[in-house]
């Protein structure tokens, strides 16, 4: 096991400082676990410092900036950038405008094991360019090499554990739906719908309003689908929305195939998730009423990053009573 020791400071390059260091001032010099170099050694002399206590790994160790350097190398991919910490940490920031994806049962394996502990954003999480989604922390000072290497191996093996998916220049077709005028949803709606896509860096790209019937908005779906978004969003006044009603025919009636739908915000209004070939097509009633987060704003970012979310992703997210 690792060991601490008095050295002289004159002796001390190459060592893992035990504890952090104070100027005169009060302000943190260095913090504990920073490998010292001659320049520290400078530094420590001109605050009258002759004598520091460090830590000493045995043989089969590794340091914990080390350590962390090669288990944040394995734990993601994507539009995400590593910036090491002293102390044995590391933070993972998004690139770009990105959906994060986590691996949810992985992470718990990882933060098992007793020697290192990562944190996350949400699974289907956005993340605007800058933003940082996950903390990677290693024990104190030093890790075994033996549970380095199996937590590496672990990761390639299974991994990985995050995802920064990006969304670059996401195409959204919308349909405002009524069952006497399309205009009267789209009056009600679209500027809580502007407002729900801006959050995310998108706008509508394309827009119609349709009767709600099977023939007018299955022909509205058709247009939207020829322009080739990456998410079609159905707005409509009436609830619910199903297999069943005019949307959900509609969406049958021109090829889609229904993924899941739920109730998401209030009894009776349900959420109807559908994929006309690799495009998903989500009707949400009641879902545009307000600009407060709902379910929507948890499906959007993945659907908008073009990651193909299944029935059993849906079922996951805890919002509303399954119904199928």
């Amino acid at each position: 096991m690792m060991k601490m020791q008095a050295v002289d400071v004159k002796q001390s390059a190459g060592r893992l400082l035990f504890h952090p260091i104070f100027g005169s001032s009060g302000k943190k010099l260095m913090a504990k676990g920073h490998l010292l170099n001659d320049e520290d050694i400078r530094l420590l002399g001109e605050q009258g410092m002759d004598r520091i206590w460090v830590a000493e790994l045995e043989q089969g160790e590794v340091g914990e900036d080390c350590a962390v350097r090669a288990i944040a190398s394995e734990i993601a991919c994507g539009s995400l950038e590593i910036r090491l910490v002293a102390g044995g940490r590391a933070n993972l920031l998004a690139t770009e405008n990105c959906c994060v994806l986590v691996d949810d049962q992985l992470l718990r394996e990882l933060n098992a094991t007793g020697w290192m502990a990562v944190a996350t954003s949400p699974n289907f999480g956005f993340a605007r360019a800058g933003q940082r989604v996950a903390t990677v922390k290693t024990a104190p000072f030093a890790v075994p090499q033996a549970e380095m290497e199996a937590m590496a191996a672990m990761l390639r093996e299974r991994g990985p554990l995050l995802q920064g998916r990006p969304m670059r220049h996401p195409v959204v077709g919308v349909l405002y739906c009524d069952p006497l005028q399309g205009e009267r949803a789209r009056v009600m709606f679209e500027g809580i719908m502007r407002t729900r896509l801006e959050r995310l860096g998108a706008m509508p790209s394309f827009v119609l309003s349709a009767v709600e019937e099977e023939a007018p908005a299955a022909r509205a779906l058709e247009h939207l689908l020829r322009c080739r978004p990456t998410v079609v969003l159905i707005a409509s006044t009436t609830a619910p929305a199903g297999p069943g009603d005019a949307v959900g025919r509609a969406m049958a009636r021109i090829g889609c195939r229904i993924e899941r739908f739920l109730a998401p915000v209030e009894p009776g209004q349900l959420l109807l998730l559908a994929y006309a070939g690799d495009v998903p097509v989500l009707a949400a009633p009641g879902c545009f009423r307000s600009p407060k987060p709902n379910v929507v704003d948890l499906l959007l970012p993945p659907l908008l990053a073009r990651y193909h979310v299944a029935a059993s992703e849906v079922a996951s997210l805890g919002h509303g009573g399954l119904l199928q």
